[in-house]
């Protein structure tokens, strides 16, 4: 069996164990973040029967898998990084869920670019849940203008709330503020974990884990 695939199931069987010992009733999807690797990486975990990926930069989604989700039409390709207005238009043509909506402006030229051609993508709120210059994601002060500007003006597929937590901190406080707010606005998912606090972020409900070097290895 490929390395690769030996890892991806390693971390399921971790996933399923955790979420059994949380007493959790919930199915925690592993998005296995490709960004930086090659096709022939990929395939081993597409043959195997995992679906869901996760790309950073539109360019780089649209050089890797716009023949992929020609041949095999059950994947779902996640854009997990920040997502500038200009490449709008190539993102909802390759993407399936959107992870970064923030702005106001960013989530009206999604919904106008989807409905030029009929898609319907699933939206996920990003919050900057540690208030951080350097990151992406909108305020916790301006969120529930942004979500209700979504859900309400623009009719968008809103299905939950993501976040990356300060790298100097404990994350499991804002994990647990992500929890708090999901079930606020009775929202079903949570985009919250990575290959170092996964397990962490699933004893706060966390609905889709993106992880890339625990599944790929390192990245040169």
């Amino acid at each position: 069996m490929d390395h690769i695939v030996s890892n991806l199931i390693r971390i399921q069987e971790e996933i399923n164990s955790k979420n059994s010992k949380n007493n959790q009733n919930i199915s925690t999807k592993i998005i296995a973040v490709s960004k930086t690797f090659s096709e022939n990486k990929i395939y081993p975990l597409i043959e195997y029967g995992h679906n869901d990926f996760g790309e950073n930069k539109v360019q780089e989604a649209m050089d890797k898998w716009v023949e992929i989700k020609k041949k095999i039409k059950d994947l779902n390709l996640h854009m997990i990084g920040k997502l500038q207005t200009n490449k709008v238009k190539q993102a909802v043509k390759i993407f399936d869920y959107i992870h970064s909506v923030d702005s106001i402006k960013l989530a009206k030229k999604i919904s106008d670019e989807q409905k030029k051609i009929e898609k319907n993508i699933k939206i996920f709120i990003q919050i900057n849940i540690g208030e951080e210059n350097q990151k992406s994601g909108v305020s916790l002060n301006d969120f529930e203008k942004l979500y209700n500007y979504c859900k309400n003006e623009l009719k968008l597929d809103v299905i939950g709330l993501m976040c990356i937590p300060p790298n100097s901190d404990n994350p499991e406080k804002y994990f647990s503020q992500m929890f708090e707010i999901k079930k606020k606005f009775n929202l079903k998912d949570l985009s919250m974990g990575m290959s170092s606090d996964y397990l962490l972020a699933m004893k706060y409900g966390s609905t889709y884990v993106r992880i890339g070097s625990r599944i790929f290895g390192a990245r040169n």
